[in-house]
């Protein structure tokens, strides 16, 4: 793909999104062989990240929660599984319009990880 593509797709993106909220950023990479394209923005005061193709479709979109809207049993997994350490962001995982998971941000004394729990709450097969 020709950089102009790149810059035409990006712009295209740009105006697709500009009324869901402040564009933070623009990124390119690749996920299972193909190129995605991925928006950062601010929505009503929090991150949100779409991921598109290169036909446009969008692919997946992270969306930042507060853990006061989880459902009871996700907010407990993500607690448990957080241990100690302090969850210091919760996003939303949607693929291809479906809910996937749920991912945290944690923080144990300097050091910082990721955990995941499915829709239900419960452990997933594989990280999405």
């Amino acid at each position: 793909m020709s950089q102009r593509t790149i810059v035409t797709a990006l712009g295209l993106f740009a105006l697709a999104i500009t009324s869901i909220g402040a564009i933070r950023g623009f990124s390119t990479e690749m996920e299972k062989g193909k190129r995605l394209y991925e928006a950062e923005l601010t929505v009503n005061g929090h991150s949100k990240d779409i991921s598109m193709d290169a036909n446009g479709k969008i692919v997946e979109i992270e969306e930042e929660v507060s853990m006061d809207s989880l459902p009871a049993n996700v907010k407990q997994s993500l607690t448990q599984s957080a241990g100690a350490g302090k969850i210091t962001k919760v996003e939303s995982l949607t693929k291809d319009g479906k809910l996937v998971a749920y991912e945290a941000v944690v923080k144990t004394g300097t050091k910082r990880s990721e955990i995941q729990v499915g829709p239900d709450g419960k452990e997933l097969a594989h990280p999405e």
